[in-house]
Formats: structure tokens, sequence, C-alpha cells
């Protein structure tokens, strides 16, 4: 998590743009953080239902819900291990 102050000169150094992958709202501040350096790519939230109000009042649009992708995204199974 990024919600230190000394985690805030690493995120400048050391990220371009970030994804986070959450529906967690306790990622608010993190999300407003990056969206506030020109960090913030997109917020992936698993389900829009169950995904934070605070969470996706930050991300200020830059979120998408992967259940709604569904038809963008398929299953692929496991391959098998060969012996």
């Amino acid at each position: 998590m990024l919600h230190k102050p000394k985690n805030f000169a690493f995120i400048d150094a050391h990220y371009d743009a970030a994804i986070v992958v959450t529906s967690d709202g306790d990622f608010y501040s993190t999300v407003r953080l990056l969206r506030r350096r020109g960090k913030l790519r997109t917020v992936l939230s698993p389900n829009f239902h169950t995904c934070s109000k605070l969470l996706n009042k930050e991300a200020l649009g830059k979120i998408v819900y992967m259940n709604e992708l569904s038809d963008k995204l398929q299953r692929v199974p496991k391959m098998k291990k060969h012996r």
C-alpha cells in the first residue's frame, strides 16, 4: 500500500503509470495520489456491484469493471503438464 508519505517520492521516481486492481475502498487515497500526480492509468474493479463507492468517486471515470468485459475476455483452459 502506498499510504505513507515516504512512499510518495518512490511513486514519482519509479512509476510512469499505474493500473490498480481492486474494489476495496481502502485504496481510495492511493488512487487519489496517483490521479493527482498524473500517474493513474485506470482502476480495474472485478465487479461493479462490489466496488466501493468511495473508490469509484475517487477514480473520476478512470475505472473499468471486469464483469462488464465478459464479451472481450475469455477463460483459457490450463495446459496439461508434460512429464
